[in-house]
């Protein structure tokens, strides 16, 4: 059955430089398959050296823009970050219990990562009433020893459990060295993962981030523990894309995450047989593939191919046989046949129009598989002949 689109409302303040905030709450829910919804909390003017001022959104504001979305949309979970005031936090909390079962993540910001204030301590102590209605708790290490006086990670989170009745992550990011661990610590139960240190000076918004990525899966109608574990692996395939921007803590790579993660089957790798290592190799980037493996004593490379990877796997005794043909889809398929075919690469024919809407040039690798190189915009997924779903993708969910 084709999961619906999970409606995730994500009550947070704007990060003008699009590294934390709602513009990383959006690209998150976005890339992962989901519709977000927005109540701007404030507005902030602030890049990846720090935060240079700060506007509140009055509360009846932020109430309308709640209300406004759940009363036509509807919602499936609810992100909380940045809140502007304590009078705000206590209206959205009452707010929130009328919606009765949805899931509420609440990463309770405190301070930007460049080190700016974003919470007061008025606003700060108002939190409680938000971990009352909150399905899980997301605070990194100095917010969790602010929240409650302690030093003791796993005493302060089982305390905000036993007095909220919101399960706590207790995220691992500020600890030093190169080995992580996050904890999901709930009434009953506790679930820890390890990881290593991915080594960037690119973690704006990674909190921000995390959050919405649960919020998702929570929505999508994942457990708890599935919900943390797979947005984990979102930041982390965000950090490993990210581009690099700015003079300070630059943004995540969202932009880049399609396929790491996500609901459902996905086809994210091809592999074909090959003879000659070398030369196959040798092919595949010419036509522009980036290798990402390079293991010729087990005859493997595998490429990047846009969102998805590719890989050869040579054997000089394999039989090869035509079964099967390996689509690549470029936006310029006119030029890049044109260059290619200067380059010394054969095609067996040129770019044609074809009856089902596509644009293709066929030629093959040097092991004889089948390759083309095509150009099909919509047609590709939505074709005029494109069968109807017999399961709705929209609609539905609490409200």
């Amino acid at each position: 059955m084709t999961p619906k689109t999970p409606r995730i409302l994500i009550i947070a303040g704007s990060d003008s430089g699009g590294g934390a905030g709602i513009q990383a709450d959006i690209k998150t829910v976005t890339m992962l398959g989901g519709h977000a919804m927005t109540a701007v909390t404030a507005v902030t003017a602030q890049n990846t050296q720090g935060v240079t001022a700060v506007h509140t959104i009055p509360t009846e504001i932020v109430l309308s823009q709640i209300d406004a979305v759940i009363d036509d949309i509807g919602v499936d979970a609810v992100k909380i970050g940045m809140i502007g005031s304590p009078f705000t936090a206590m209206h959205i909390a009452e707010r929130l219990e009328k919606l009765g079962g949805v899931p509420v993540v609440f990463d309770p910001v405190m301070v930007a990562t460049s080190g700016a204030t974003l919470a007061d301590d008025a606003t700060v102590a108002a939190f409680g009433k938000l971990m009352d209605v909150a399905t899980i708790t997301t605070p990194n290490l100095p917010e969790l020893r602010r929240l409650t006086g302690q030093d003791d990670e796993v005493a302060a989170a089982l305390d905000l459990v036993s007095r909220h009745r919101s399960a706590v992550l207790i995220k691992g990011g500020h600890e030093e060295g190169d080995a992580l661990a996050d904890a999901l610590i709930e009434e009953d139960n506790m679930t820890s993962w390890q990881g290593t240190r991915i080594e960037t000076t690119s973690t704006h918004g990674t909190g921000c981030t995390l959050a919405s990525a649960i919020a998702f899966y929570l929505g999508a109608g994942l457990g708890l523990v599935q919900s943390v574990e797979r947005g984990r692996l979102f930041v982390r395939m965000a950090l490993h894309e990210a581009p690099g921007l700015g003079k300070g803590h630059g943004p995540l790579g969202h932009q880049a995450v399609r396929l790491d993660t996500g609901l459902g089957l996905r086809l994210n790798q091809v592999t074909v047989t090959g003879k000659d290592y070398d030369k196959m190799v040798d092919f595949y980037r010419r036509l522009g593939l980036k290798q990402i493996v390079d293991s010729p004593e087990n005859n493997y490379a595998r490429f990047e191919a846009g969102a998805a990877t590719f890989s050869v796997q040579c054997d000089p005794e394999a039989e090869i046989g035509e079964t099967v043909a390996v689509y690549f889809e470029c936006d310029d398929l006119d030029e890049r046949v044109e260059r290619l075919a200067r380059s010394g690469i054969p095609f067996e024919h040129g770019p044609r129009n074809q009856p089902w809407d596509w644009r293709e040039a066929r030629l093959r690798d040097p092991s004889g598989n089948t390759i083309f190189l095509y150009r099909a915009g919509e047609a590709r997924r939505f074709p005029p002949w494109r069968m109807e779903s017999s399961s709705p993708e929209r609609g539905g969910g609490s409200t």
